[in-house]
């Protein structure tokens, strides 16, 4: 069975699991219903987690691995859900050359968390992109839609703390 686990309890509802039940009746059977189904899944439950992805292999009569291989393939899907807070770090050319790494490592070391991963608390997630268009203020962090440009890493810290 591949990795599908996510690294929060699954928090789905009987009603959230229904709605999901209806929309793999919809599409069972149909050539590239997985595609579909895991969009309307996403939109259901915010994420993918293990629990949601068996019930759409058992649903549309098709291997977990299959589910796993869509899910896990395509930037558009996360197994694991984003938090209040999504910081995202700019890891295109110019914001690299001009430190993002260090950025990334210090926001790392801030909330103890890798990219792809969210805090325990649910608080914040954090991802990383290969550009958000502003390049002149290399480099890059965005919380939600707030932009912090021409970051040092002793910036971090005290930039999270505002949203504690």
């Amino acid at each position: 069975m591949p990795n599908c686990k996510t690294v929060v309890p699954y928090r789905g509802t009987p009603e959230q699991e229904e709605r999901l039940r209806q929309v793999i009746a919809e599409h069972k059977g149909q050539p590239g219903a997985t595609m579909p189904v895991l969009q309307a899944a996403q939109e259901i439950f915010g994420y993918l987690p293990e629990e949601v992805q068996i019930m759409v292999a058992q649903g549309l009569d098709i291997p977990l691995s299959e589910v796993y291989g869509v899910a896990s393939f395509y930037a558009q899907f996360t197994l694991n859900p984003k938090g209040r807070y999504q910081i995202s770090i700019c890891l295109g050319t110019a914001c690299y050359v001009k430190g993002a790494a260090a950025i990334l490592n210090a926001v790392e070391q801030k909330l103890g968390i890798a990219p792809g991963a969210i805090t325990p608390d649910g608080k914040f997630s954090l991802d990383s992109c290969r550009c958000v268009g502003a390049c002149g203020l290399a480099p890059v962090m965005m919380v939600n839609n707030d932009v912090y440009g021409r970051l040092t890493p002793d910036q971090v810290g005290p930039i999270l703390d505002m949203y504690k």
